[in-house]
């Protein structure tokens, strides 16, 4: 167990060494970049720079790469203004936020992440700890609150802020738990009056889906990510989405590049399709076509008619946020409108860029 300064650290986000650090798996230089889901280049916490400033500010100026994306998405996970992440993100059925994580190293081919876990208003920087201090990726539940707390971890009693604590309370009235529905009628009287809030402007798309991913590469070539989120709103407790797990809601590898994901985290569980995006960047193939192809594979396995629309294609979006050895990058969605971006940060500056998506109109049609 961590003590003393050490503990103290650890619980701020203070910079240090990667566990076992590896050579950079390339020689020859490459442009840094940073890329993030949309909510990357929204949020501050108060500050001046938003997640993909800070992570390229840090690694260019030669901090770990993913100790720098995890200090861009603990601006995230600290700002209640961010609906689908840490603190005030989106609480469970049961009023309870409770958050996922998950953390690659490429130049060690290390991970870390934790799963359900509550009272940690950070969980990306507990999974890095799960990566460094332990010989595991994954902690879940009670135990990963348990294992937070002996690194030094501030344990509140709850992540709710004011906001996240009225939409539940609103989706609480619309679905009416004063009556014991039949299992069916329940969660699709649940899922309906999501919807319905996000119709009538309570919730907005991302904070309903949550999740913040961002991956880069610094000059040597050295590849990482991380993604965090609170999970779907308002999801039985217990819950755990793609976000966590290794080729789900991430994978990097050092050599070949990195893939993320936001959206129907089971969709992207059924396909492993961060795992298969890598697989076709090792491949070959372009950030764009290989996040594409992933999209294509999820649409193809996606068959029970509960999650189509009316033109028989998935009913959900998914995004997926593309970065190869070159510091070549892509976003690419399901589907996409004039609002659809994602963020990017480079040396010229930070901007969000148009996702690609595969299919025209919208999820919903």
């Amino acid at each position: 167990m961590l003590t003393g300064a050490a503990a103290t650290g650890l619980a701020a986000g203070s910079p240090r060494r990667a566990f076992g650090r590896a050579p950079a798996v390339q020689t020859s230089s490459v442009r840094p970049v940073v890329i993030a889901s949309g909510n990357g280049h929204t949020i501050r916490n108060g500050g001046s720079e938003t997640c993909v400033e800070t992570a390229f500010r840090m690694l260019t100026d030669g901090t770990d790469v993913l100790e720098s994306l995890i200090a861009g998405v603990n601006l995230n996970e600290l700002d209640p203004a961010d609906g689908g992440v840490g603190f005030g993100g989106s609480p469970n059925a049961d009023g309870v936020v409770q958050l996922d994580s998950c953390c690659m190293h490429g130049p060690t081919r290390r991970a870390g992440g934790v799963a359900a876990i509550e009272g940690v208003k950070t969980p990306s920087l507990v999974a890095h700890a799960v990566m460094q201090y332990t010989d595991h990726h994954l902690l879940a539940g009670r135990d990963a609150t348990d294992f937070a707390r002996n690194m030094g971890f501030t344990v509140h009693d709850d992540l709710n802020s004011e906001r996240s604590r009225e939409r539940w309370l609103e989706w609480k009235r619309r679905i009416d738990p004063g009556h014991y529905l039949d299992p069916k009628q329940r969660a699709w009287a649940g899922h309906e009056a999501g919807l319905g809030m996000m119709a009538d402007g309570l919730i907005s798309e991302h904070d309903f889906f949550g999740t913040i991913n961002c991956d880069g590469i610094n000059a040597r070539g050295e590849i990482c990510g991380v993604t965090t989120t609170s999970g779907l709103a308002w999801k039985i407790p217990g819950r755990v989405g793609d976000s966590p797990i290794l080729g789900a809601g991430l994978y990097v590898d050092g050599t070949y590049g990195a893939a993320g994901s936001t959206g129907r985290g089971e969709a992207n569980l059924y396909n492993l399709t961060s795992y298969l995006i890598v697989e076709n960047l090792r491949r070959g193939m372009s950030p764009k076509d290989a996040g594409l192809d992933g999209l294509r594979r999820i649409k193809e396995n996606t068959v029970e008619q509960r999650l189509l629309n009316s033109r028989g294609e998935p009913g959900f979006g998914i995004s997926f946020y593309v970065l190869n050895a070159k510091g070549e990058y892509a976003g690419v969605s399901m589907y996409a409108n004039e609002r659809s971006r994602y963020a990017v940060c480079t040396e010229n500056g930070a901007e969000l860029a148009p996702l690609e998506p595969l299919l025209a109109n919208s999820a919903r049609d």
